[in-house]
């Protein structure tokens, strides 16, 4: 099965003011974002992607393009609304730290499946348990496309928001979506997952500047495909672990 690259958009103006830009329109990124995605299009431009997803608000956008200014080929581009940032509701636009000592912040941290933002005139409120079901499945949803029109080896990315990536992180790691705040995705960061028909693999998890040529698939495998070596294996893409070119 393909390779998905889950991409966080760069520092943005809101994570600058420290507020909660949710669905806020014209939120772009800041002068640390765009350094930051700059230098993400360098790292990705040896990965033959063939799929580049993008989240519609601007800051992923900008992200996005980024991204494709630097591959040598031509990828198809899409954008997915099930992939833009949870709706906030009433929170969106909030400052955080007026935000971190409401009630329903507690929630948030140590009981996700139970929160739900509260509505406003502008804004729906959603629950973090279905911005995770939307998440999970557009991601698998690009994953199998992928894999039907390029074949298993073929690599794609999703550029989205940090609480997205961490639900399909955890969906992916077969963890609760209560221990989604375990995981971290930074500004710019790149996360990977593997999906195969009888797991995924979590290959890589908020990289932040590690050679990211290394997840071109290996030409031969040492397993089944979906088992993991036993032992560990020599390296390379998810759950594979084949030989290194």
């Amino acid at each position: 099965m393909p390779i998905c690259l889950l991409i966080r958009h760069g520092s943005s103006t809101a994570n600058a003011a420290g507020v909660l830009a949710g669905r806020l329109p014209g939120i772009r990124l800041d002068d640390a974002g765009h350094e930051q995605v700059r230098a993400l299009g360098n790292r990705l431009a040896a990965l033959p992607l063939v799929r580049v997803v993008s989240s519609p608000l601007e800051r992923c956008r900008d992200t996005a393009a980024a991204v494709l200014a630097a591959l040598p080929g031509e990828p198809e581009v899409l954008e997915d609304h099930d992939l833009q940032e949870c709706s906030y509701g009433a929170w969106t636009g909030r400052p955080l730290k007026e935000l971190a000592v409401e009630p329903l912040w507690r929630t948030v941290q140590d009981q996700p499946t139970a929160a739900r933002f509260p509505a406003s005139e502008e804004y729906a409120g959603e629950s973090l348990l279905d911005m995770a079901h939307r998440a999970v499945a557009a991601v698998r949803s690009h994953d199998a496309a992928v894999g039907e029109r390029h074949g298993g080896h073929a690599m794609w990315a999703a550029v989205t928001h940090g609480d997205i990536i961490k639900a399909v992180l955890a969906d992916a790691a077969g963890a609760h979506l209560d221990h989604f705040q375990r995981f971290q995705a930074d500004p710019a960061s790149v996360s990977v997952v593997r999906y195969t028909g009888r797991r995924p693999f979590v290959v890589v998890a908020n990289d932040l500047g590690g050679d990211l040529a290394r997840l071109v698939p290996p030409p031969q495998e040492e397993a089944p495909e979906g088992d993991a070596v036993v032992g560990g294996g020599t390296g390379g893409a998810a759950g594979r672990d084949g030989t290194r070119r």
